[in-house]
């Protein structure tokens, strides 16, 4: 279920948010934004002005602590990462926390400690 969320969230939100509870909170701690219900995910993200593409690199949890991590592209542009925690109640999403950066130069210093090429 909650790959087929990922997935359809970019591309079909009218699927992609039938996981969310109807009081469901979803924050955005880098830009300081908290939206509240589900209508109003699905209200903002059918006005998204960029297409967004994915690649779910790997989903853990147990019980009702849920942790995504995906390789996101806005109208094909650069890779974004990132982590999305989703808390459960009766097997609906009832608050979402994502996480989200452009990948960086690694710093020279750490080049001795690192383990071969690229994550």
């Amino acid at each position: 279920m909650i790959v087929r969320y990922l997935e359809a969230t970019g591309n079909d939100p009218e699927l992609g948010h039938r996981i969310f509870a109807d009081d469901a909170v979803l924050e955005f701690p880098q830009s300081g934004e908290r939206f509240t219900g589900r209508d109003t995910f699905l209200a903002w993200r059918t006005q998204y002005p960029a297409k967004v593409t994915g690649e779910i690199r790997r989903v853990l949890g147990l019980g009702d602590l849920w942790v995504a991590e995906a390789v996101i592209r806005y109208d094909g542009g650069e890779p974004m990462y990132g982590v999305s925690i989703l808390e459960f109640r009766d097997d609906l999403v009832v608050r979402e926390t994502i996480y989200g950066g452009p990948p960086w130069e690694a710093p020279d210093w750490r080049a001795p400690y690192r383990d071969g090429g690229p994550v």
